[in-house]
């Protein structure tokens, strides 16, 4: 009878892809983004509270060594190394993607990924002991590499094992565990918990524990379905892995849809990074990836979140009562990216980009304009704080979550590996560029440095309005047909034409890929 109800359910979706959200499904998710993303999000904030105290035993290290305290123009080279450092190794970790994921699978990636985060948990927690403050800046990069790897790889696989109905709230998942782990270093950072002189290494530490967590139960979950058949040629595999994950036996309409994704790129191969670049059937897809990588970084993001303690200080709020502010801001952060999972399969993805750059364009603007009236008027540094909080709900709802989900739905299987490559290595990069930029330009434009992420905001939104289509609960080959469109290249339906059209396969693949990885 359960069977008959579920296929019943799974006609209502075209396509037989079974929407149903399954312990297993909900298990994977929650294992792969607590034990991968929320340490993304952890290391991201983990040094500003106790920065102070970490400045202290670096000076206090090099004085022991040296016998005279270091340059102020020393300690804060090697202070902006210590942040900068994060980013980097997250570049490193985004071109690791590619060759990991197809010889190692999803989920053994994630596996392996977890030694670098224990590794450097551990350097980082014994640093004080060991009177290092050089370890601290090798176990950033680490980190990052960690982190660039896993802001990558779990929504890849994610979005691979998830029904098409659910791949956008599933995809958004492991951002909200990034904003989870961001509001957990925050917590944890406050001055009476671990933010002090002798917390500090704890709190550093603390980052292996998910990963010990993640190596000892995610064994004990199935790998990407896709990836088994697809790329390894298992179908058997593949089988058990999607019975386990929909809860029933009956999964033939994905096994076939895989196979005809399989079949379809079979013309193509692998896409290397250069490969994809060139290649015509994928050009848009690609740019509109770009785009809204770039936009979702160099929006200013960041710069909101390293600066929002100097933001509340000078709206004139307590500077003992900083820390708290920004915990708020912490929870909101969380609370709106929660408020997108529940939302992005109901009103789609698109109107959520949109929506997330509009508020960050407008909030920008007018933080703006608070900033420079804040001396003259006395109400405009609360209009500052509101415009932070304004900003944050907007990158909470789309400008933060929805690139990743839309990168594993505009490629196919063969495509998506190298596309996660260029985009992660977009989002590390611009990421590094900001954090090393934004002082620089602080100092010299002071609140105006605001309007450059304004104007980003504005042409990401043009952009987006212009060429990205809505995918919500469409196959990997429906939004396949879509962009083939405007990438000006045939697809051709007929199997005996496949070899006449190179581009075909890319895009049918895609399509389906997108639909057979979602579901």
């Amino acid at each position: 009878m359960k069977l008959k109800g579920e296929k019943q359910e799974s006609s209502d979706h075209n396509e037989g892809s079974k929407g149903k959200m399954t312990l297993t499904l909900a298990l994977v998710a929650l294992i792969s983004a607590f034990g991968s993303s929320f340490q993304y999000g952890y290391n991201v904030s983990v040094i500003n509270s106790p920065a102070p105290y970490m400045q202290d035993f670096y000076n206090q290290t090099y004085l022991d060594r040296n016998g005279e305290p270091m340059s102020s123009d020393f300690q804060m080279m090697l202070w902006s190394l210590t942040v900068s450092m994060f980013p980097l190794g997250g570049l490193f970790g985004s071109l690791m993607v590619w060759p990991l994921v197809n010889n190692c699978g999803r989920k053994g990636t994630l596996l392996i990924n977890n030694l670098f985060s224990i590794v450097a948990a551990i350097l980082m927690g014994t640093s004080e002991l060991a009177k290092t403050f050089e370890v601290i800046i090798l176990s950033r990069v680490i980190m990052g590499i960690y982190a660039g790897l896993a802001s990558n790889v779990v929504p890849m696989f994610l979005g691979e094992l998830s029904p098409k109905n659910l791949r956008g709230a599933i995809g958004i998942v492991p951002q909200l565990f990034i904003t989870v782990g961001i509001l957990a270093a925050q917590i944890l950072g406050l001055n009476f918990i671990l933010g002090n002189a002798e917390g500090w290494p704890v709190l550093l530490g603390l980052t292996g524990i998910p990963s010990l967590i993640q190596l000892l139960i995610l064994p004990f979950f199935p790998e990407s379905p896709r990836y088994l058949l697809i790329q390894k040629g298992n179908e058997e595999q593949a089988r058990q892995a999607l019975q386990k994950l929909r809860g029933h036996y009956d999964v033939d309409d994905e096994i076939e849809e895989m196979r005809r994704e399989d079949r379809s790129e079979k013309e193509e191969g692998q896409f290397s990074v250069l490969s994809l670049c060139t290649f015509r059937g994928l050009r848009w897809q690609l740019i509109s990836i770009i785009v809204m990588m770039m936009g979702q970084q160099l929006s200013g993001i960041n710069a909101v979140f390293y600066y929002a303690d100097r933001i509340f200080q000078s709206a004139g709020v307590d500077n003992n009562n900083v820390q708290y502010v920004t915990v708020s801001i912490g929870a909101i952060n969380v609370v709106m990216t929660l408020l997108a999972v529940f939302i992005v399969e109901s009103l789609g993805r698109r109107i959520l980009l949109l929506a997330g750059f509009g508020l960050c364009c407008v909030s920008c603007a007018v933080l703006t304009l608070a900033l420079n009236l804040q001396d003259s008027v006395s109400w405009m540094s609360y209009l500052s704080i509101v415009c932070v909080i304004v900003y944050i709900i907007g990158h909470a709802i789309g400008a933060s979550p929805i690139p990743f989900v839309m990168i594993t739905e505009m490629f196919l299987q063969s495509s998506r590996p190298a596309a996660f490559m260029v985009g992660g290595s977009v989002h590390w990069l611009c990421n590094f560029t900001v954090g090393l930029v934004f002082l620089y330009m602080e100092a010299g434009l002071g609140p105006y440095s605001f309007l450059i992420f304004c104007a980003i905001c504005l042409a990401t939104i043009i952009y987006i309005f212009i060429i990205v289509p809505e995918t919500k609960n469409k196959t990997f080959m429906e939004i396949n047909r879509i962009m083939a469109k405007r990438n000006k290249v045939e697809i051709q339906e007929d199997k005996e034409e496949l070899k006449d059209f190179h581009d075909l396969p890319g895009g049918q693949a895609e399509r389906k890929g997108t639909s057979s990885s979602d579901l």
